[in-house]
């Protein structure tokens, strides 16, 4: 059969330096070749041996390699918990048994007259050789007189010595029971025990154990392959029909108090398709949801699903010490110990040049964050700290004497002062603008932002981290009068503060769209969701989609508290905040006023200054934020109207003037910025009156 291949091509021009071939290559005839008896190309490159192939495998799997080193050994902090704990484990199991040595005794002597019975039975059929009446049965029922008399005095040959040597054995055990009865009655006591609790161990009846034990549901069975296959197929995670299914990158290994699985799922089918069912995929395994934690690993490819599974349920594990428990010093420009996952690693977090939203519903264990955050920040004798406490209740009272600004309190002078410590964190942050816009290049190689250099050498301008923590700031952003300034000066100190050293915190236990404005929580750099109930407030807190893409804090239980996502971007990791005391936060908050006494960076309320209000806002600034999305212009009684609702301390008694007096008082106020109001007809409004156009209005700069 003739097969005839049809080639199209086009010509490219030879000389790319003839401009005029360059410009007609497109316009050039098409040439058709026609090719007899062709055989068909294959289009996969030939496997031919490259140099280097060798080389370039062994490099791909060094990648990939498994640690020569266990986990639990390659750390002395590891190998050392798994001393201590292997040691308490034999420990609590000899002591709990030796205590309980009488009762086993006890259960022994119980059963010795039954084991007793047992051991005359079968000693008497020994001696009388019972297992060979059925052969000699056998041999009589045959009538093979022969091998009958053959066995009898096989028997009779068998039988004497056993029956000799067991009277002996009698006669002289029972003579020396007797004589040691009077001699040594306490050893013979004794021996009278162990030979009854020796008798004892075969009168067991039933199922009835002679030693107790403990059941722990707690402490899990091994992971094996054969349980994540069954489990992913259970939740609809397998190879269709003629296509690859589940596949192991590596072998089911240890993983500190756990194991680890390295899956390869299905072709087309993403990790975060088996993140989605995490509540399924525990029950599909029987373990409790919180020792089962998949996770993706994006940097193999996305398709790499890392199943760990806990021995031990994290959530009725011991304690683990937070690091500064007992001794040492925090840096804020470095990560801060925070807590641990749930293999027990620790997990620091970022606060330089970021800011943190913490929310979870009431009795997640947001103190317990908000103590293992404060008080990292309080061991840093550079930092300054602000703290709002808007609840009342003196959770972070062991703190108030290192703090240069504290407030504790729900009443409306305790949330103005929390809007003062925001403005003020504005106004330092302004200042800071300033003078790092002053410096050469070469003093800030690393961008224009405040760094440990810089404070050092600077000391005058106090560029210090000045961190802002507010408790329960949704009594801020849901008050009637102070919603609307809470929420604009949040955003503005969360979008330009953090280059310049000011830091804010807010935590919530409310995290609904109105207790958390969109452009608060869209702004936030680092997110900790503990404990929530749906997924509009998983993603209030963790950002937009962090649900779909395996983020759940719905699936943590109330029960665990201070466990919850650490997330920074995209991804995020479970953790649990290091459970500190409160007597326990008292001992450190003296440690860390002993640090700033020694460093000399008490500040405000704690040398008992009376810490002024900074307010560097202006008018202009109050209508940047109270200007409607997407509006033009504006009349003047409009302005006044919602500058009186963000700012009523300021603006209020304009609006008890009539339209043309607040717009006078609107005018005066902008003249020294030389901003002129106008005449403006606004038909989709109320017609023609004084206003402003939002383009008249000089651009904000940091150091504004």
């Amino acid at each position: 059969m003739t097969n005839n291949v049809v080639q199209l091509h086009k010509d490219a021009p030879q000389d790319a330096e003839d401009a005029e071939d360059a410009q007609d290559a497109t316009t050039r005839q098409t040439i058709i070749d026609v090719v007899q008896n062709a055989e068909p190309r294959p289009v996969d490159p030939p496997d031919t041996a490259i140099e280097g192939t060798w080389l370039a495998e062994k490099q791909a799997y060094l990648a990939d390699a498994p640690p020569v080193v266990p986990p639990a050994f390659r750390r002395w902090d590891a190998f050392k918990d798994t001393v201590r704990w292997t040691a308490s484990y034999y420990g609590h199991v000899t002591a709990f048994h030796t205590l309980r040595a009488p009762v086993y005794l006890a259960r022994l002597l119980l059963r010795s007259p039954r084991g007793t019975g047992r051991l005359i039975v079968r000693w008497g059929k020994w001696v009388a050789d019972t297992e060979a009446r059925p052969v000699e049965a056998k041999a009589a029922a045959s009538a093979d007189i022969e091998a009958w008399l053959s066995l009898s005095r096989e028997k009779s040959r068998r039988v004497r010595p056993r029956r000799i040597a067991s009277l002996a054995v009698a006669s002289s055990t029972g003579i020396t029971t007797m004589v040691s009865a009077f001699m040594v009655p306490g050893w013979t006591l004794t021996a009278y025990l162990g030979a009854a609790a020796l008798a004892g161990l075969n009168g067991k009846k039933g199922g009835k154990p002679l030693i107790t034990r403990y059941v722990a549901t707690n402490i899990l069975r091994r992971l094996d392959s054969t349980e994540v296959f069954e489990a992913l197929a259970a939740i609809g995670i397998e190879g269709k029909k003629g296509r690859k299914g589940v596949e192991f990158a590596s072998e089911v290994m240890r993983d500190g108090p756990g194991w680890r699985a390295e899956v390869d799922l299905p072709p087309g089918i993403e990790a975060t398709a088996v993140l989605e069912k995490r509540s399924a995929l525990a029950a599909a395994m029987r373990r409790p949801i919180s020792t089962v934690w998949p996770e993706g690993d994006r940097t193999a490819h996305p398709g790499r699903l890392v199943l760990w599974v806990a021995q031990r349920d994290p959530a009725k594990a011991t304690r683990k010490l937070w690091p500064l428990m007992k001794a040492g010093q925090a840096d804020v420009y470095e990560p801060l110990p925070y807590g641990f996952d749930p293999r027990g690693n620790l997990v620091e977090i970022t606060l330089m040049y970021s800011n943190l939203l913490v929310g979870g519903i009431p009795g997640s264990g947001k103190t317990s964050c908000a103590l293992a955050i404060v008080l990292g920040v309080a061991l840093d004798p550079t930092a300054e700290l602000w703290i709002f406490e808007l609840k009342g209740s003196g959770d972070l009272d062991a703190v108030r004497p290192v703090c240069h600004r504290y407030v504790s309190g729900d009443e409306d002078e305790d949330l103005e002062a929390a809007l003062g410590g925001m403005r003020s964190g504005i106004a330092e942050y302004q200042r800071r603008a300033k003078f790092i816009k002053s410096l050469p290049a070469n003093e800030v190689p690393e961008g224009r932002k405040v760094t440990r250099a810089l404070a050092e050498k600077y000391p005058e301008q106090q560029l210090g981290p000045r961190v802002i923590v507010i408790d329960e700031v949704q009594e801020l952003f849901t008050h009637a009068e102070y919603k609307d300034e809470a929420a604009a000066l949040a955003t503005r100190l969360i979008k330009k503060g953090r280059a310049y050293g000011i830091i804010l915190i807010l935590l919530t236990q409310n995290p609904d769209a109105p207790s958390l404005p969109t452009g608060v929580s869209s702004s936030v750099g680092t997110r900790l969701c503990l404990a929530v109930m749906d997924w509009r407030a998983n993603n209030n807190v963790l950002g937009t989609g962090a649900y779909d893409r395996g983020m759940r804090a719905t699936d943590i239980s109330v029960d665990e508290q201070g466990t919850g996502i650490l997330a920074r971007g995209r991804e995020g990791i479970t953790v649990r905040a290091a459970f500190i005391k409160q007597t326990e936060a008292e001992d450190i908050g003296k440690r860390a006023l002993a640090l700033r006494t020694a460093a000399g960076t008490l500040t405000g309320q704690a040398v008992g200054a009376a810490v002024e209000e900074q307010d560097v806002e202006t008018v202009l600034d109050h209508l940047r934020a109270v200007w409607p999305d997407g509006v033009e212009a504006v009349h003047s009684h409009r302005l006044v109207e919602a500058l009186a609702a963000y700012r009523a301390d300021l603006y209020k008694p304009w609006t008890e003037m009539d339209a043309a007096g607040s717009s006078t008082a609107l005018s005066a106020a902008l003249k020294p910025f030389k901003v002129a109001t106008k005449q403006l007809t606004i038909r989709e409004c109320c017609g023609g009156a004084k206003g402003l156009r939002y383009a008249d209005l000089p651009a904000a700069e940091d150091g504004e």
